[in-house]
């Protein structure tokens, strides 16, 4: 049998002689085929990597293990490997490998594995991985997820997050924390938990005769807004939204509902300096959700702590993008170990979030020395000090700088994708805004806007228009602090840096602001103006959470940067300096001979690597020239659509993928060129030759093959050849060509002849193409 009919007729068979026959009455399901990422996202839009278990079996809500089927012509040992990949990637205890005549059962957590008989039942494989029966655990788990009427479905870590969280406050857990990347779906985990909680009617008094009231805190109102929307499942009597205005007019904070919501410095404002919070009785919520807790909120030091002390009676579930490190190791201290971590690096394997690639750029100014032949129109000059990148728009301001770095930011980007442009603070910000309005191509007037706190209600209106796919303007956003967490606007395609990032967590926090998927969006780009690349050799740039090390320093609570009553709150970023900025216009010579350089740093295996690293790697690792047998053996393959497609595939077997060749195309700087110089360029070290050289070289040869009814449909060929690249001399396009050209297959066959003479002509012409000049 195949692997299919081995399925059917034995496999199968065996599931339901176990007990794994799909019924809602018996909370069994057999997910057949399922899906469990999307596969990593290739610069061509292509996706690699993607993993589907032949089955997953489910009992009571819960995953609870694999199973990798193969023929029953193949050893069960073949589907071993895979059973092991599946259980581990969706972390399950269990995983299965059948050729439908024998079993082998891996178990995880007991790292045992052999032959059985059977398959267990759903009850045995249920009490084989939780052990003692749970009351509360087998409520939750009794609750489906809510998929917004078949809207949105959880993915595997989403699920996981949730089992973990809830199964936490069913063992009476306190403090529970999730640590998941931005862009992964924080609030949508977050959303699902209250609602297993709610549809439960669990309480902290376990016998209330009531549904659990929740608390939602966040920093920000664009957080707490939006969050809000997402729990939109719930009946509406049921979400409240907290703010000043409200309780002003109502005399008294909200109390009918179920899940609330507010941001921290809304509670610990009040009348007469009496906080919000305390007009709540401490056993008021069961549980509190902290939305990006490491900003402050579990800090020994921080104001906010206030409110969590107040109602410690509830669970305090926190929710984090970032792994544990020196400036954030108080929010572990408070919470403990994350119950479920899912980091950025898995993200995009997984294919759930965007990769990206660095653009690191640097000019003849990023230091800056005073010498007499420049003004000096405001402040006064420290002679002889070396100004840095962290004293720029601080403690000087040189207009012209920023000019030529806002030149550099548009040439290195696409002007038309959104960007996000983050800056030293908000006057920075406003002026970069004013330098990419004059220097742009674009001449709408909100092309560029600024959106910081001080920008307030017209701010929030330019992001909100910034988030909407279906708008272009505005296509630039400039900001300092407002904008590295929480913003879903899933089309950025570019992050620039413009201002030092010291933080390993603010970084993480907006890199994510380019993360989110779109159609189309295959990568984005961080342009690094500030060396903020190094922080991608951290030890500690992605992975588990670790120990920090030199003691828990912890990083301050203070203002958040919105408030919500009638004030922004906040300074983002915004500094007082204790005297006036030192205003620069540089002399005519120096403006002239500024000059800039960028490199190119792409994203593999979890980090950036430079052109010389991945050159390196295919050369070295990979064997590109014994791989590919010598320079005549490759011009001979390329030559040919048929045989140039196997080699496609032969050189990505060994690691090498389509993709790989097209972002060095990028890097050496041969755009124009083929794939094929590409690969010269690695493999023999032969500079790359232009498309339109190429063409322009061999085109008598090619002619000379030719009547005149077949050149004019080649030259139609080569002309889409130069502007596209080698994908348009693939046989695969040649329907789409002649149709473009000739408006059917039927009247190109009247101008060329038949099927077979057309594609000969598509074929040879190729190999004078692509033969090397004497």
């Amino acid at each position: 049998m195949n692997e299919a009919d081995t399925r059917a007729e034995l496999i199968d068979k065996q599931l339901e002689a176990s007990g794994w026959k799909t019924s809602l009455d018996t909370g069994v399901r057999v997910r057949r085929e399922f899906n469990i990422n999307a596969g990593e996202i290739r610069a061509s839009g292509m996706r690699t990597g993607q993993l589907k278990a032949d089955y997953v079996l489910e009992y009571k809500n819960i995953k609870l293990a694999v199973v990798e089927a193969k023929s029953n012509e193949l050893d069960v040992s073949e589907g071993v490997a895979q059973a092991k990949l599946y259980a581990q990637k969706l972390r399950l205890q269990t995983g299965f490998a059948t050729n439908g005549k024998e079993i082998y059962e891996i178990n995880h957590k007991d790292s045992t594995e052999g032959k059985v008989e059977r398959f267990p039942t759903p009850q045995q494989l249920w009490e084989r991985t939780f052990g003692e029966s749970n009351e509360w655990l087998e409520r939750f788990n009794a609750i489906p997820f809510e998929d917004m009427n078949g809207m949105k479905q959880a993915r595997y870590y989403q699920e996981l997050a949730v089992n973990r969280a809830v199964e936490a406050v069913a063992k009476d857990k306190q403090r529970v924390l999730l640590t998941l990347a931005t862009g992964t779906g924080k609030t949508f985990i977050a959303f699902q938990i209250a609602w297993k909680l709610f549809k439960s009617r669990w309480t902290q008094q376990k016998d209330a005769k009531r549904q659990p009231r929740i608390l939602f805190l966040a920093d920000r109102n664009i957080l707490a807004n939006q969050a809000y929307l997402d729990f939109g499942a719930f009946d509406a009597a049921a979400l409240v939204r907290i703010n000043p205005n409200d309780i002003a007019k109502r005399g008294e904070v909200p109390k009918n509902g179920s899940v609330f919501f507010t941001i921290f410095q809304t509670f610990m404002s009040g009348e007469e300096g009496k906080p919000y919070f305390g007009d709540y009785e401490r056993d008021f919520f069961d549980l509190v959700i902290i939305d990006e807790c490491h900003r402050g909120g579990a800090n020994d030091e921080s104001s906010w702590r206030g409110i969590l002390d107040y109602f410690d009676s509830a669970v305090h579930l926190g929710l984090t993008a970032t792994p544990k490190r020196t400036d954030n190791a108080d929010t572990y201290d408070y919470f403990g170990e994350p119950v479920f971590t899912y980091s950025l690096k898995e993200g995009i394997q997984d294919g759930f979030l965007t990769p990206f690639k660095v653009k690191r750029i640097q000019t003849t100014i990023d230091e800056y020395v005073y010498t007499s032949d420049d003004e000096v129109i405001e402040g006064e000059v420290d002679e002889g000090h070396v100004y840095k990148e962290s004293d720029f728009n601080k403690r000087i301001v040189i207009e012209q700088r920023e000019r030529k770095r806002v030149q550099d930011m548009l040439a290195a980007i696409n002007e038309t994708e959104k960007t996000i442009v983050f800056c030293a603070n908000q006057a920075h910000a406003g002026l970069v805004r004013d330098l990419v309005n004059q220097e742009a191509s674009s001449k709408s007037v909100d092309y560029c806007v600024r959106v910081t706190a001080n920008d307030g209600a017209l701010g929030d209106t330019y992001l909100k228009q910034f988030q909407d796919n279906d708008k272009s303007i505005p296509t630039i956003l400039t900001t300092s602090q407002k904008l590295t967490t929480g913003v879903d606007a899933r089309n950025v395609r570019n992050i620039v840096l413009l201002r030092p990032v010291n933080s390993m967590i603010e970084f993480k926090q907006i890199i994510g602001r380019g993360t989110r998927l779109f159609e189309g969006k295959h990568f984005f780009t961080i342009v690094d103006f500030v060396n903020a690349y190094h922080l991608f050799n951290d030890a500690e740039w992605d992975g588990e959470p670790v120990e920090p090390e030199g003691g828990n320093t912890g990083s301050k609570g203070g203002k958040g940067e919105e408030g919500n009553s009638g004030g922004n709150g906040g300074d983002d970023g915004e500094d007082t300096p204790s005297k006036p900025k030192l205003r620069i216009k540089l002399s005519d010579g120096k403006v002239r001979e500024l000059q800039s350089m960028s490199s190119t740093y792409f994203y593999v295996d979890g980090k950036p690597i430079s052109a010389e690293e991945f050159l390196k790697r295919l050369f070295d690792t990979l064997k590109l020239p014994e791989l590919l047998g010598s320079e005549e053996k490759l011009r001979s393959l390329w030559a040919n659509p048929m045989t140039r497609r196997e080699l496609l595939k032969k050189l990505e077997n060994a690691g090498c993928h389509k993709d790989d060749l097209e972002k060095l195309q990028e890097l050496i700087n041969a755009k124009d060129s083929d794939l094929f110089d590409v690969l010269e360029y690695i493999a023999y070290a032969k500079s790359p030759v232009t498309r339109a050289a190429r063409v322009e070289t061999n085109k008598d040869n090619i002619y000379n093959l030719l009547n005149s009814k077949q050149r004019e449909f080649v030259e139609y060929v080569l002309r889409n050849y130069v502007n596209i690249g080698v994908d348009e001399l693939d046989v695969g396009k040649l329907s789409t060509v002649l149709t473009a050209k000739y408006g059917s297959i039927h009247a190109a066959q009247q101008e060329l002849g038949s099927v077979q003479d057309i594609q000969r002509t598509f074929v040879e012409f190729q190999r004078e193409l692509y033969k090397e000049a004497v």
